[in-house]
C-alpha cells in the first residue's frame, strides 16, 4: 500500500502582500531557527515554519544561510 502524501503551499500572511516573497521566506526561515532554538531540535510546533520555507525559498539560499548559520557569519538574529 503506497503513503499518500499531502502537498501544499504557504498560506497567505497579510504581513507580505506583495507578489516579490523574498522577506517571507527570509522571515519563516528565521523564525524556524528561533523556534528550534527555544523548543528545541525537531520540535513539532517549528514544523509549521519549516513547511513554509522550503516551500517558498530557493534550495541555494537555504543552503547559503545555513552554511552562515554554521560559519557564526549568518546577518540575521536567530
Amino acid at each position: 500500500m503506497a503513503q499518500e502524501i499531502k502537498v501544499e503551499t504557504a498560506p497567505f500572511d497579510a504581513r507580505f502582500p506583495n507578489v516579490n516573497q523574498t522577506r517571507h521566506c527570509w522571515q519563516h526561515y528565521v523564525d524556524f531557527h528561533k523556534c528550534e532554538k527555544v523548543k528545541g531540535e525537531g520540535a513539532d510546533v517549528c514544523q509549521y515554519f519549516q513547511k513554509v520555507y522550503r516551500s517558498m525559498c530557493p534550495v541555494a539560499w537555504t543552503s547559503d544561510w545555513d552554511e552562515q548559520r554554521e560559519a557564526g557569519s549568518f546577518p540575521g538574529k536567530v
